[in-house]
Order: structure tokens, then sequence, then C-alpha cells
């Protein structure tokens, strides 16, 4: 693997960075393992405050994340080839921001150096999400909060 370069999210186009650079963008925001339910009628995704439950909700990260997909099968592999793709992904998801071109917010950990500032900024899913073990029916854990 690579090294991760000094502001390589700027530099290098999402195709050309290596599996450290690309690992590197998560933000440890949480809000991709985040339920969502789909409306039948309008195809809308609501989002929900319930967490998959290998999510660290206070770190958010997978409490197990190479080996997810054994506990979690449906968990969806983000790629490059898939990235621009998957319509559910937080609008301030560093892989969708630098698939389209955009800037990583000021409060990612990579432009400011400190991975708290996700949490102040509010954009992560510390302290308002539970579990799905403690959940229950879904339905009655949909948020207005856009993610």
């Amino acid at each position: 693997m690579g090294e991760v370069t000094p502001r390589f999210w700027e530099d290098i186009p999402l195709e050309q960075l290596d599996r450290a650079q690309w690992e590197a963008l998560c933000d440890g925001c949480g809000k991709c393992c985040i339920h969502k339910l789909e409306d039948e009628d309008t195809g809308e995704l609501l989002a929900t405050n319930v967490a998959c439950r290998l999510l660290d909700r206070r770190e958010g990260r997978c409490k197990d994340y190479r080996n997810r997909r054994a506990y979690v099968p449906e968990c969806v592999r983000l790629t490059m080839a898939n990235v621009r793709e998957i319509e559910w992904l937080p609008s301030t998801c560093a892989y969708r921001l630098r698939a389209a071109g955009e800037q990583l917010p000021d409060w990612h950990y990579l432009v400011c150096g400190d991975t708290e500032a996700v949490h102040r900024a509010g954009e992560s899913t510390r302290g308002w999400t539970i579990s799905e073990d403690d959940a229950g029916d879904f339905e009655f854990h949909v948020v207005d909060r856009k993610l």
C-alpha cells in the first residue's frame, strides 16, 4: 500500500487512490451504517435512528470491519466502481463528495486534523442512535434528520 500523502484527497483523482488513501477518506460519521426505510409509494428513503449492530456508535466505526459481511451479509462494500451509484450515502460523505468533484467539509479530520471534529459538528451518529438489537420495529424510529 502506498503512503498517505498530505492533501492527497485534493490532488489525486478518486480512481487513482491506493487502498490506504481510499480508507483514509472515511470520516467516522457512521451515517452510512444507519438503517433507512423506503417509502413504498414514493420510493423516498427515510432515515432512522437505528444503527447496524456492528457500528460503534460512539466512534462511528465498524466494530469488526474486516469480517463485517460474515455478520451482516447485506453490508455494502463501498468501492470506486459503485460509489457514484449508491444514492443513500450521506450528503456529507467524503466518498460521495470526492466522486462529485467537491471539497471535503472543514470538520473532516483530513482537513482539520481532528478526528473528534465530525462529532462536535453534529455530523455523526454519536448521541442520537440506538442499536438494531434494541430497536424493535424500525418504522417507529424514522427521524427527521438529513443524512
